[in-house]
């Protein structure tokens, strides 16, 4: 049975769940009932490795995150989603960027389409990616978590575009 839980994250609550094998399936924004299936049971010491590194990533004593993950999608999604995985933390790409990293450039639109899809938000780090004109873009969780998990990210000091 798949298992769930509400964790309070420094912005708001985040939907965390597991499948069968404890391997990560969502990490949603929640505003408002948070979209919860039929077959899963809350469990949150189930999910007490997630909550562990979420706790050090948010503290800033993390920088990458070693859980095991099985996010459902298309070829294209998990394609965009593996290469999310390879931003690295602190750094922003943009959509064009990102489409030319699945070899599909001109496809920005679906290539933001798909990064809006992520399951695994903040693990899979859809925030990272941002505007050609570094502009901050629609985020599922809102900008002003956006803002704040690129702030995170950033060296003290350094600017993060609006």
């Amino acid at each position: 049975m798949k298992k769930y839980t509400i964790y309070d994250g420094p912005e708001g609550p985040l939907l965390l769940a597991v499948d069968d094998d404890g391997r990560v399936i969502r990490l949603h924004f929640v505003d408002g009932a948070p979209p919860i299936e039929p077959d899963w049971e809350e469990d949150a010491d189930a999910l007490g490795v997630v909550t562990r590194q979420l706790d050090e990533y948010f503290a800033g004593e993390r920088t990458d995150f070693d859980l095991d993950l099985a996010p459902e999608g298309t070829p294209f999604q998990l394609a965009v989603w593996n290469q999310l995985r390879r931003i690295p933390y602190g750094e922003t790409i943009s959509y064009g960027e990102l489409a030319k990293r699945v070899d599909r450039p001109g496809a920005a639109r679906a290539v933001g389409a798909a990064n809006g899809q992520n399951p695994i938000a903040i693990i899979i780090p859809c925030h990272r990616v941002i505007g050609a004109d570094g502009s901050l873009t629609g985020f599922g969780g809102g900008l002003p978590w956006k803002r704040w998990l690129l702030g995170r990210e950033q060296p003290q000091g350094s600017l993060l575009g609006t």
